[in-house]
């Protein structure tokens, strides 16, 4: 099967090579610049470490078995995400991730729902939490995983939803954060499919007696990508926009643990 798989992932190098090259000829004496150059056993490593763990199961696990039993009175908040929360605090320029809160990071970058839906009982609810702060869906609309459906976006957010209520653990749901273009997936028009499915996350949540936390609305510029000067690439933000982010967290964290 391992040489099978090689086999198939050459195939799919080969075939991207060759449509490469399919475009149309140069200009007689114009200069082209030369491909550069792929390193196939490096792409095919990368796929493979992939495929063997796609919900990336490993990158916590160490952590989680070291992390303490939750103090007596303690109310530790599990925040759950992609890159947007896995830099909070870890990529310089981002500030500080909550010092001297009981709070935890199981952000993981460029995922997406599926591979959160996967994951979430090792990551959020064996950690105990009084509550989880999950922020995903923007690497759906990127298709970092597939293309995905707003439908296929919403089922992974009502499993979380329901996995945690299930265990007891309160839920605080963000708004997908503004982006008007990928800088790794240029072209997508993202910022009107972020605000539709933003708009059905807010009245789940309505309906649902779950906590909506609205970075969105704080965060978004007129053309719906983050406002100038909070972020890194108009996706990710930086100390600014983490500035901003941080007392809305906060303040839907004790809307939602203030009766416990």
């Amino acid at each position: 099967m391992k040489v099978l798989g090689r086999v198939v992932l050459l195939g799919c190098v080969g075939l991207m090579s060759k449509a490469g090259y399919s475009q149309a000829a140069p200009v007689t004496g114009a200069t082209t610049a030369a491909p550069a150059p792929v390193d196939t056993a490096k792409q095919i490593a990368t796929m493979e470490a992939k495929l063997a763990d796609w919900p990336q199961l490993g990158r916590y696990k160490a952590e989680n078995a070291t992390l303490g039993p939750v103090a007596t009175g303690e109310q530790r908040v599990v925040f759950y995400g992609d890159s947007i929360t896995d830099a909070w605090g870890r990529r310089p320029d981002t500030g500080e991730f909550f010092p001297g809160k009981p709070y935890v990071n199981r952000g993981i970058s460029g995922q997406t729902t599926p591979q959160m839906v996967v994951r979430f009982r090792q990551d959020v609810i064996d950690l105990h939490p009084a509550a989880v702060v999950i922020l995903a869906g923007t690497n759906d609309v990127a298709g970092n995983t597939g293309p995905m459906t707003p439908e296929m976006t919403e089922d992974n957010f009502r499993s979380m939803i329901d996995l945690a209520k299930a265990n007891g653990i309160r839920v605080i749901v963000a708004s997908i954060t503004p982006a008007a273009d990928y800088p790794w997936r240029k072209g997508l028009a993202p910022a009107p499919k972020i605000r539709a499915l933003n708009s059905w996350l807010q009245g789940y949540c309505v309906n649902h007696s779950v906590t909506y936390l609205d970075y969105y609305s704080a965060l978004a510029g007129e053309d719906g990508g983050m406002k100038e000067g909070t972020s890194f690439d108009g996706v990710h933000p930086n100390a600014k926009g983490y500035a901003i982010m941080g007392p809305l967290a906060q303040a839907a964290i004790d809307k939602t643990l203030g009766g416990r």
